[in-house]
């Protein structure tokens, strides 16, 4: 490939771009990068069999990491939610930071229950608490729900196990302990500069009351409230046992990574620290126990258990092929060829890597809309250029959270969460291009800058 080499790239990321256009689902990204992916194959020459040996590689290189993972945390989130966890953790949250400071317990609450649930799923569970506040207190709905939306999106892009952050970082190449460890530095300062600071203005310019289709369910919340039952569910799981669940598996994998920069390899601690933070075993640790904790000893049967952990695996099915689908685009991008090309142009124009990464990100999740399928086309497109950099393993997780924050920037029209958020929150689509998109924006910048002043250092 030499002076036609531009032109195959120009025109396969052409193509690229015109079904980002069009994508609607993640199914759609799915076929999208399939069909890019051997259009690559095709525009620089190599053979079918060739083009067919790629595709495995790349689907089960990706997979055999990322299947099981995805696959466990989507379990674990589902029973947690489903014995009414999210719900203690921000009502809990609440009552101890108080009403003057409810904000701030809200965006903290979002980020903790974000990690193991799907952000769409935890505002449908939480969204009662934002209308019992809002008719409690008379303030814009936005004040408490700018900063619980803050913290929902920065989990949902930035701390693993949550699928996009997972999927990045087995695509780059990066050890989860670390992508952990700087998902939440940035994620922390995004959150506050998003949600409680951003929410406390913009509230002042749009008021929000509780959505007329919505009065009815916010005034049982509120008579539940008011009465001696405990709101939502007779029997809410303790607070100690969802916090303690839900920072197990991080607590464990970033044990895995301590245990490997700090202990000698024969050590017997180190030994079984990097075992059981593997995120095969951290995971299938931390499902089994909420199994047990939140299903079994909450009355629920075996049929009960499996028809709720099925459920879960819907969703994280598609996930799975579009992560795989990602991996082949990535894999093909180093056996045409073009990886190499990409990689020299960047060194002879000097723009850093983290630049590349987060512009490549950013301009995909505009293009398309998902937070998830951004992250793994934009991973999929810095992997190949991590080789050439030699970079150390924190700057590979500072590369991850960089495309996370590419990922979550300007959502609108066309993300499924804009929508929701609107409708939801009953605000027209210009109201929640000033709140929710410049909510979702604001996290992209602030954990952007978090990640280049790091990379600065590492």
């Amino acid at each position: 490939m030499a002076s036609s080499s531009w032109l195959v790239i120009v025109a396969v990321l052409g193509v690229a771009v015109l079904l980002f256009l069009v994508m609607k689902t993640k199914l759609q990204a799915f076929i999208a990068l399939i069909v890019v992916s051997f259009l690559v194959g095709l525009a620089v020459g190599m053979s079918p069999e060739d083009i067919i040996a790629t595709f495995e590689k790349g689907m089960g290189g990706t997979l055999a990491f990322i299947a099981i993972i995805i696959g466990l945390g989507a379990m674990f989130g589902e029973i947690l939610n489903v014995s009414g966890g999210a719900e203690r953790l921000a009502l809990t949250m609440l009552d101890k930071f108080g009403e003057k400071r409810s904000p701030w317990a809200l965006g903290l609450a979002g980020i903790i229950i974000s990690i193991p649930v799907f952000l769409d799923v935890a505002l449908v569970i939480l969204i009662p608490i934002l209308y019992s506040l809002q008719r409690k207190t008379n303030k814009s709905l936005l004040y408490y729900g700018i900063p619980l939306l803050a913290g929902l999106v920065v989990a949902h892009g930035m701390v693993p196990p949550t699928p996009g952050p997972i999927a990045a970082a087995s695509i780059i190449g990066a050890d989860l302990g670390w992508v952990i460890l700087f998902g939440v530095l940035a994620g922390i300062p995004a959150m506050i500069l998003a949600g409680p600071f951003f929410g406390s203005y913009i509230s002042k310019k749009i008021y929000i009351g509780v959505p007329e289709a919505m009065r009815e369910q916010a005034a049982s919340l509120a008579d539940l409230q008011e009465s001696e039952q405990p709101p939502f569910k007779k029997e809410l799981p303790s607070f100690i046992n969802v916090i303690s669940i839900i920072l197990l598996p991080l607590v464990l994998i970033l044990s895995n990574t301590l245990a490997d920069l700090l202990l000698a390899e024969e050590n017997t601690l180190r030994n079984i620290l990097v075992f059981i933070g593997h995120p095969f075993v951290a995971l299938t640790i931390t499902t089994l126990l909420t199994l047990y904790i939140f299903g079994i000893r909450k009355g629920y049967s075996k049929h009960d258990i499996q028809k709720i952990t099925t459920k879960a695996l819907e969703p994280a099915g598609i996930i799975i092929l579009v992560t795989g689908a990602g991996g082949v685009f990535g894999e093909m991008l180093i056996a045409s060829g073009i990886g190499d090309i990409l990689a020299n142009a960047m060194e002879k124009t000097d723009i850093p890597i983290v630049i590349f990464a987060f512009i490549t990100a950013a301009l995909i999740r505009i293009a398309q809309g998902s937070v998830t399928v951004s992250m793994v086309t934009a991973s999929s497109m810095v992997a190949p250029l991590t080789a050439t950099y030699d970079l150390s393993e924190p700057m590979m997780a500072i590369l991850v959270i960089t495309v996370a924050s590419g990922a979550t920037i300007a959502s609108h029209v066309n993300d499924s969460g804009f929508w929701m958020v609107s409708r939801y929150f009953g605000m027209n689509e210009s109201q929640t291009l000033k709140s929710w998109t410049v909510m979702s924006t604001i996290v992209a910048f602030v954990g952007f800058a978090v990640c280049l002043a790091f990379s600065l250092f590492v």
